[in-house]
């Protein structure tokens, strides 16, 4: 009789397990993922199921190997790559599911276990948010239940299984935090993994036009926090110098590639107090630095001052970022600027917005000087009809022409943008700043958020014997954006006539509270480096810590902890007692030098006991009813007493 060739349904019960905990892992890789990888999964999960069902064959060989070509080139063409990231979990997500479709034992789905669980891993390697943890343990947990279920060697309950995967995890949770803890850390990571630059990131641009600023405005995207020693200065002085913007075509302006002016920190002349702050700045996987106008010092690593006074680092910032900074918020800078370099700083485009050329030139001629001019433009901002708006008009060609005479209404980029073209056109050097204004202090934390919604530019203006003096028309426009920031005209009602929404109070504190959970879960736990690696070593009393007293360490503090845990084990599973009984029958056993046969019933044992002394048929009877009834009948304290006595006063063969 020929076999079937299909499969046998010995995997209903354990594969509906294995699907889950492969949906589970994967989900969090699904809005990274290309829709066709997430179908191919759905697609292999269903099909493999339903071959399973109605004990159909699996696909043949040279369909997998098809398959298996196809997806692989599917993700070439996707990422145009196959190492990174975002390569690596589509080709790990959809090779998993191509795995169901040669899926036959018990094995092979293990093997789909421990690629769950390295999916589950690699979510951690694009952001560790504050729910990556509990994800990370719940998604063991239902990998663990899994295999749990699928090794049993008999049906158990779910309750069962999951309180047997969840004491595992119990069991590996010190070990996992013992190493955590003391594992040497150090400043760079031995390689470096290639992060997605697929996704879009939410921030500042290298260039700005009209619009580009307003669109951030709607953004509640944190952009970094900051933790200032003593008091923060007030909202009119923080403004967060990100990088500054000097060529103009007539509607965008632009600025140079990040570069390295070892004069730049001589031309800044300080005066007041210094302001000590730390930052903490989610990527932007761009080169620049924010930070409080103007710093002076700064602790990140290979991070330099440019020309301009903004910050930029060597390599992008793909990676969350923590470093302390000194500011001071009174200053002036490059008091004597070069002749050839106020040309960066005075020219314009020919023949591009006439109109604002001539109303320059008209207001510069009857103002006093170039001090006068600049507060009679300011002085037009604030008291002719322009308005500060989130959904500007389109500008379309000669925008500023367009903004000045037509429109009027604008966001902070409108303004500063015509107002440098103005100084411009008589002469005066000017340059927009972009970067941050502001911020919401956190009651909670006592930290201040600077949030994507913060965005902000303004202009600084090169006076002779002054330097560089900021100038935002901004302020002239809409004071109670600079006085109050976004979140407070938001919050406070100023900002409806912008645009702006604010949600409810419970709502805006309950985002408060979570934000304060994000800033602890990034300090303490994704931000446990080498220097909070040595002050909290340094706390439990090792001096001068290096590797080999962290490895040391560590070794000493794993060692004990399986020690403990497996004096729990060994508890938790000895064997049970041996029944008072049982022992005294053993005693009696031993007394009469008769072996007994494993298993032989105690009435067996007595009548061959008997038939081989007779002598010891009375006792031999007495002991063995005294033993049934002490072991097997209804509890009674005398059976056990009179089973003692008689095993005690039995004198064993003559």
């Amino acid at each position: 009789m020929s076999r079937k060739s299909g499969t046998d349904g010995s995997l209903l019960r354990s594969l509906p397990w294995t699907l889950f905990a492969l949906a589970f892992a994967v989900a969090p890789h699904l809005q990274y993922l290309p829709p066709w990888v997430t179908l191919v999964a759905i697609v292999c999960a269903a099909v493999r199921w339903y071959i399973e069902k109605k004990r159909w064959r699996l696909p043949p060989t040279w369909v997998r190997i098809v398959l298996s070509l196809a997806c692989f080139l599917g993700v070439l063409a996707s990422y145009e790559s196959v190492s990174g990231v975002g390569p690596g979990s589509a080709l790990l997500a959809v090779m998993a599911a191509l795995k169901l479709l040669e899926t036959k034992e018990r094995r092979d789905q293990f093997v789909l276990l421990f690629i769950s669980i390295f999916l589950i891993m690699s979510s951690l390697l694009r952001e560790q948010f504050i729910w990556s943890l509990p994800y990370l343990v719940l998604g063991v947990l239902i990998t663990m239940t899994a295999w749990l279920r699928m090794s049993a060697s008999r049906p158990t309950g779910l309750r069962q299984s999951f309180a047997t995967g969840g004491r595992l995890i119990l069991y590996a949770a010190p070990l996992a935090l013992a190493m955590w803890i003391f594992f040497p850390r150090i400043a760079t990571p031995f390689w470096a993994v290639p992060i997605d630059t697929s996704a879009a990131t939410s921030g500042l641009s290298d260039r700005m036009s009209p619009g580009d600023i307003s669109s951030l405005s709607l953004s509640n995207a944190v952009a970094f926090r900051v933790n200032f020693d003593d008091d923060a200065p007030p909202p009119r002085l923080q403004y967060w110098r990100g990088l500054v913007l000097h060529r103009f075509n007539g509607r965008t302006w632009s600025g140079g590639e990040p570069n390295f002016d070892y004069r730049a920190l001589d031309d800044i002349q300080i005066s007041g107090e210094p302001v000590n702050y730390q930052v903490t700045m989610e990527p932007t996987r761009q080169h620049w630095i924010f930070a409080l106008d103007v710093p002076v010092q700064w602790s990140l690593q290979k991070t330099f001052m440019g020309s301009q006074q903004q910050l930029s680092r060597e390599q992008p910032v793909d990676q969350r970022l923590s470093y302390e900074v000194v500011s001071h918020t009174s200053y002036r800078t490059d008091p004597d600027l070069a002749q050839f370099r106020r040309g960066w700083y005075t020219r314009l485009p020919e023949n591009s917005n006439p109109k604002t050329m001539r109303l320059a030139q008209e207001m510069r001629s009857v103002a006093g000087d170039d001090e006068m001019f600049i507060a009679d433009v300011m002085r037009m901002f604030n008291q002719q009809e322009f308005y500060y708006s989130l959904e500007p008009p389109p500008l379309g060609s000669n925008p500023v022409d367009r903004f000045l005479f037509n429109t009027r209404e604008g966001f902070c980029e409108h303004f500063a943008s015509a107002f440098a073209v103005m100084m411009r056109a008589v002469g005066i050097p000017s340059r927009i700043v972009l970067g941050y204004q502001g911020g919401e202090m956190n009651p909670l934390g006592n930290y201040l958020i600077v949030r994507q919604a913060d965005a902000h530019a303004w202009t600084e203006v090169w006076l002779p014997g002054r330097g560089w003096q900021r100038v935002d028309p901004t302020s002239a426009v809409a004071p109670e954006r600079i006085e109050a920031g976004i979140a407070g005209a938001r919050y406070g009602g100023i900002g409806e006539i912008w645009g702006l929404s604010a949600p409810s109070a419970l709502l805006h504190q309950l985002t408060l509270t979570w934000d304060a959970l994000n800033a602890s879960w990034n300090e303490w736990v994704l931000g446990y480096g080498p220097e909070l690696q040595g002050r909290f070593m340094e706390w439990l009393g090792v001096q001068n810590p290096d590797w080999q007293k962290m490895m040391l360490t560590m070794l000493v503090v794993v060692a004990l902890l399986i020690g403990a845990i497996s004096v729990l084990l060994m508890r938790r599973y000895r064997p049970p007692p041996k029944d008072p009984a049982a022992v005294l029958y053993e005693r009696f056993n031993r007394k009469a030098k008769l072996l007994r046969h494993r298993g032989e019933p105690p009435l067996t044992y007595v009548t061959r006991l008997t038939a081989e002394n007779a002598a010891l048929t009375g006792d031999a009877a007495l002991i063995t009813d005294h033993y049934l009834n002490a072991r097997y009948g209804p509890p009674d304290v005398h059976s056990l007493q009179h089973l003692k006595a008689a095993v005690a006063s039995f004198q064993g063969s003559i």
